[in-house]
């Protein structure tokens, strides 16, 4: 059985620790992603991601975020789903990932965060 997967709770969510996690452009395409299908109610598994990058280099991003309290993980059989902490991080920092949110959608295509298909109107 597979151990339970830590996750700070919201009072131990740190804004330096989420704004360093936020500057790897990997991790700031999965929050994207995550913002982008959290609005349908959906969460996402480790192999939505693959186009970003290998699955040994992913797994490591996702415990980083998952650290910094930026997502949540939750097994289910063989697969992990994720979603982003949004009412968490909301509470916390009022404002600051839909800055975030709305600064990638206008700079993913630069950024290469997700195929250009994928960009979302934000307006």
């Amino acid at each position: 059985m597979a151990r339970p997967l830590r996750h700070p709770t919201r009072d131990q969510i740190e804004l330096p620790l989420v704004l360093d996690c936020l500057s790897d452009p990997i991790r700031l395409a999965i929050v994207y992603q995550l913002a982008q299908h959290q609005r349908d109610g959906t969460e996402l598994c480790c192999g939505d991601f693959n186009e970003l990058s290998g699955k040994s280099n992913l797994a490591y991003h996702f415990t980083k975020l998952r650290d910094a309290g930026l997502m949540q993980t939750r097994i289910v059989g063989t697969n992990r789903l994720m979603k982003l902490r949004r009412e968490d991080l909301d509470t916390r920092f009022p404002g600051l990932i839909d800055a975030v949110i709305k600064s990638a959608a206008r700079d993913a295509g630069r950024l290469s965060l997700v195929a250009e298909c994928e960009i979302a109107d934000t307006d």
